[in-house]
Protein backbone atom coordinates (compact mmCIF):
# COMPACT_ATOMS: atom_id res chain seq x y z
CA UNK A 1 0.00 0.00 0.00
CA UNK A 2 1.35 3.07 -1.01
CA UNK A 3 1.74 6.56 1.26
CA UNK A 4 -1.05 8.56 2.68
CA UNK A 5 -3.13 8.68 -0.61
CA UNK A 6 -4.83 5.79 -1.75
CA UNK A 7 -4.55 4.85 -5.11
CA UNK A 8 -7.73 3.73 -6.82
CA UNK A 9 -8.48 1.74 -9.95
CA UNK A 10 -12.03 2.23 -11.67
CA UNK A 11 -13.82 -0.67 -13.74
CA UNK A 12 -16.90 -0.25 -15.10
CA UNK A 13 -18.42 -0.84 -18.32
CA UNK A 14 -20.31 2.97 -18.50
CA UNK A 15 -17.91 6.01 -18.78
CA UNK A 16 -20.30 7.88 -17.86
CA UNK A 17 -20.71 6.10 -14.43
CA UNK A 18 -16.32 5.87 -14.08
CA UNK A 19 -17.04 9.83 -15.23
CA UNK A 20 -18.82 10.27 -12.23
CA UNK A 21 -16.80 8.31 -9.63
CA UNK A 22 -13.28 9.91 -11.01
CA UNK A 23 -14.78 13.25 -9.97
CA UNK A 24 -15.90 12.18 -6.62
CA UNK A 25 -12.72 10.01 -5.82
CA UNK A 26 -10.49 13.05 -7.24
CA UNK A 27 -12.55 15.57 -4.83
CA UNK A 28 -10.32 13.81 -1.79
CA UNK A 29 -7.18 14.75 -0.64
CA UNK A 30 -6.01 11.13 0.34
CA UNK A 31 -7.92 9.36 -2.54
CA UNK A 32 -6.45 9.05 -6.20
CA UNK A 33 -7.93 7.52 -9.37
CA UNK A 34 -4.62 5.83 -11.30
CA UNK A 35 -6.69 4.16 -13.80
CA UNK A 36 -9.84 3.08 -15.61
CA UNK A 37 -11.22 -0.41 -17.71
CA UNK A 38 -14.60 -0.70 -19.28
CA UNK A 39 -14.24 -4.43 -19.02
CA UNK A 40 -12.87 -7.76 -17.10
CA UNK A 41 -10.05 -8.32 -19.63
CA UNK A 42 -9.03 -4.49 -19.64
CA UNK A 43 -8.42 -4.37 -15.99
CA UNK A 44 -6.32 -6.87 -15.38
CA UNK A 45 -3.97 -5.44 -17.39
CA UNK A 46 -4.80 -1.92 -16.06
CA UNK A 47 -4.26 -3.10 -12.37
CA UNK A 48 -0.62 -4.63 -13.71
CA UNK A 49 0.04 -1.73 -14.74
CA UNK A 50 -0.63 1.05 -12.82
CA UNK A 51 -0.83 -0.84 -9.34
CA UNK A 52 -3.69 0.54 -7.32
CA UNK A 53 -4.24 0.16 -4.09
CA UNK A 54 -8.13 -0.52 -4.15
CA UNK A 55 -10.15 -1.52 -7.01
CA UNK A 56 -13.91 -0.41 -7.91
CA UNK A 57 -15.42 -3.34 -9.45
CA UNK A 58 -18.64 -3.51 -11.48
CA UNK A 59 -20.06 -7.13 -11.80
CA UNK A 60 -21.87 -6.91 -14.91
CA UNK A 61 -19.36 -6.12 -17.75
CA UNK A 62 -18.59 -7.55 -21.46
CA UNK A 63 -15.96 -9.79 -22.32
CA UNK A 64 -14.77 -10.47 -18.74
CA UNK A 65 -17.31 -9.62 -15.87
CA UNK A 66 -15.95 -8.63 -12.77
CA UNK A 67 -16.27 -12.24 -10.96
CA UNK A 68 -13.37 -13.61 -13.39
CA UNK A 69 -11.55 -10.20 -13.26
CA UNK A 70 -11.21 -10.65 -9.45
CA UNK A 71 -10.19 -14.00 -10.02
CA UNK A 72 -7.93 -13.37 -11.83
CA UNK A 73 -6.33 -9.50 -10.15
CA UNK A 74 -6.09 -11.79 -6.98
CA UNK A 75 -4.09 -14.86 -8.51
CA UNK A 76 -1.77 -12.28 -10.30
CA UNK A 77 -1.00 -10.33 -7.27
CA UNK A 78 -1.53 -13.07 -4.57
CA UNK A 79 -1.54 -11.08 -1.14
CA UNK A 80 0.00 -8.03 -2.20
CA UNK A 81 -2.66 -7.53 -4.26
CA UNK A 82 -5.18 -4.30 -4.43
CA UNK A 83 -8.45 -4.86 -2.07
CA UNK A 84 -11.06 -5.20 -4.49
CA UNK A 85 -14.78 -3.62 -3.23
CA UNK A 86 -17.70 -4.62 -5.75
CA UNK A 87 -20.15 -2.48 -7.42
CA UNK A 88 -23.44 -4.09 -7.41
CA UNK A 89 -27.18 -2.72 -8.02
CA UNK A 90 -28.83 -5.38 -5.50
CA UNK A 91 -28.71 -6.24 -2.21
CA UNK A 92 -29.01 -9.97 -2.00
CA UNK A 93 -26.50 -10.68 -5.24
CA UNK A 94 -25.31 -14.24 -5.91
CA UNK A 95 -22.59 -12.85 -8.18
CA UNK A 96 -21.79 -10.16 -5.35
CA UNK A 97 -21.54 -13.32 -3.02
CA UNK A 98 -19.42 -15.26 -5.95
CA UNK A 99 -16.83 -12.08 -6.45
CA UNK A 100 -16.22 -12.28 -2.58
CA UNK A 101 -15.65 -15.70 -2.74
CA UNK A 102 -13.28 -14.68 -5.28
CA UNK A 103 -11.36 -12.93 -3.51
CA UNK A 104 -13.06 -9.59 -2.85
CA UNK A 105 -12.83 -7.50 0.21
CA UNK A 106 -16.85 -6.13 -0.07
CA UNK A 107 -19.64 -4.85 -1.80
CA UNK A 108 -21.02 -1.51 -1.87
CA UNK A 109 -24.49 -0.71 -3.68
CA UNK A 110 -24.20 1.62 -6.74
CA UNK A 111 -26.72 4.02 -5.45
CA UNK A 112 -24.94 4.47 -1.77
CA UNK A 113 -24.54 7.84 -1.07
CA UNK A 114 -21.53 9.35 -2.10
CA UNK A 115 -20.12 9.72 1.59
CA UNK A 116 -20.92 5.89 2.25
CA UNK A 117 -18.58 4.93 -1.24
CA UNK A 118 -15.66 7.26 0.24
CA UNK A 119 -15.93 5.90 3.50
CA UNK A 120 -16.16 2.15 2.35
CA UNK A 121 -12.35 2.85 -0.15
CA UNK A 122 -10.80 3.77 3.00
CA UNK A 123 -12.65 0.92 5.27
CA UNK A 124 -11.33 -1.39 2.23
CA UNK A 125 -7.82 -0.12 1.96
CA UNK A 126 -7.36 -0.66 5.59
CA UNK A 127 -8.51 -3.89 5.79
CA UNK A 128 -10.02 -3.96 9.32
CA UNK A 129 -13.78 -3.96 8.94
CA UNK A 130 -16.51 -5.58 7.09
CA UNK A 131 -18.56 -3.35 4.62
CA UNK A 132 -22.41 -3.54 5.47
CA UNK A 133 -22.13 -6.38 7.83
CA UNK A 134 -25.79 -6.68 7.94
CA UNK A 135 -25.95 -7.30 4.54
CA UNK A 136 -22.94 -8.91 4.10
CA UNK A 137 -23.97 -11.89 6.64
CA UNK A 138 -27.85 -11.60 5.00
CA UNK A 139 -26.12 -12.69 1.65
CA UNK A 140 -23.99 -15.05 3.27
CA UNK A 141 -27.35 -16.94 5.12
CA UNK A 142 -29.16 -16.99 1.80
CA UNK A 143 -26.87 -18.61 0.10
CA UNK A 144 -25.10 -20.47 2.74
CA UNK A 145 -28.50 -22.64 2.81
CA UNK A 146 -27.42 -24.12 -0.23
CA UNK A 147 -24.14 -25.71 0.87
CA UNK A 148 -22.75 -28.77 2.64
CA UNK A 149 -23.90 -29.99 5.84
CA UNK A 150 -22.30 -27.94 8.85
CA UNK A 151 -19.00 -27.96 9.44
CA UNK A 152 -17.11 -29.18 12.89
CA UNK A 153 -15.89 -26.52 14.68
CA UNK A 154 -13.46 -28.16 16.65
CA UNK A 155 -11.32 -29.50 13.54
CA UNK A 156 -12.01 -26.25 11.34
CA UNK A 157 -11.47 -23.85 14.00
CA UNK A 158 -8.93 -26.60 16.18
CA UNK A 159 -6.24 -24.08 15.88
CA UNK A 160 -7.49 -21.34 17.73
CA UNK A 161 -7.84 -20.97 21.44
CA UNK A 162 -11.41 -20.48 23.42
CA UNK A 163 -11.06 -16.39 23.11
CA UNK A 164 -10.36 -16.24 19.72
CA UNK A 165 -13.39 -18.91 18.65
CA UNK A 166 -15.54 -16.70 21.32
CA UNK A 167 -14.19 -13.81 18.32
CA UNK A 168 -14.32 -15.53 15.72
CA UNK A 169 -18.23 -15.94 16.02
CA UNK A 170 -18.56 -12.76 16.61
CA UNK A 171 -17.05 -11.50 13.70
CA UNK A 172 -18.60 -13.71 12.06
CA UNK A 173 -21.80 -12.45 12.77
CA UNK A 174 -20.38 -9.07 11.44
CA UNK A 175 -19.78 -6.92 14.50
CA UNK A 176 -17.75 -4.37 14.92
CA UNK A 177 -14.19 -4.65 16.90
CA UNK A 178 -15.68 -2.14 19.46
CA UNK A 179 -19.45 -4.56 19.56
CA UNK A 180 -16.81 -7.60 20.13
CA UNK A 181 -14.61 -5.23 22.69
CA UNK A 182 -17.89 -4.56 24.53
CA UNK A 183 -19.02 -8.12 24.25
CA UNK A 184 -15.67 -9.41 25.68
CA UNK A 185 -14.87 -6.77 27.99
CA UNK A 186 -11.42 -6.48 25.99
CA UNK A 187 -9.98 -3.40 24.52
CA UNK A 188 -10.68 -2.64 21.07
CA UNK A 189 -6.69 -2.65 20.58
CA UNK A 190 -6.71 -6.97 21.67
CA UNK A 191 -9.77 -7.53 20.17
CA UNK A 192 -7.26 -6.58 16.83
CA UNK A 193 -5.07 -8.33 18.23
CA UNK A 194 -7.19 -11.40 18.02
CA UNK A 195 -8.86 -11.16 14.86
CA UNK A 196 -5.08 -10.52 13.13
CA UNK A 197 -4.06 -14.47 14.88
CA UNK A 198 -7.31 -15.37 13.42
CA UNK A 199 -7.03 -14.68 9.91
CA UNK A 200 -3.39 -15.74 10.31
CA UNK A 201 -4.20 -19.55 11.74
CA UNK A 202 -7.16 -19.94 9.49
CA UNK A 203 -5.01 -18.54 6.16
CA UNK A 204 -7.59 -15.95 5.57
CA UNK A 205 -7.13 -12.67 3.85
CA UNK A 206 -9.29 -10.54 5.82
CA UNK A 207 -12.61 -9.99 7.77
CA UNK A 208 -15.23 -10.21 5.13
CA UNK A 209 -13.43 -13.87 3.81
CA UNK A 210 -13.91 -15.20 8.10
CA UNK A 211 -17.68 -14.39 7.42
CA UNK A 212 -17.44 -16.27 4.11
CA UNK A 213 -15.45 -19.19 5.65
CA UNK A 214 -17.72 -19.28 8.66
CA UNK A 215 -21.41 -19.69 6.28
CA UNK A 216 -19.89 -21.55 3.47
CA UNK A 217 -18.45 -24.11 6.53
CA UNK A 218 -22.04 -23.46 8.30
CA UNK A 219 -20.09 -22.50 11.51
CA UNK A 220 -22.64 -19.70 12.64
Amino acid sequence: MSGSVIRVALVDDQPLFRSGLRMLVDSQDDLEVVGEAGDGLEARSMVRETKPDVVLMDIRMPVADGIQATEWIVADAGDGGPRILVLTTFDLDENAAKAIRAGASGFVLKDAEPEFLLAAIRTVHSGTAVLAPAATTELFQHFGERGPKPGDPDVLLRDLSAREREIFQLAARGLSNAEIARAEFVSEATVKTHISRVLSKLGLRDRVQLVVYAFENRLV
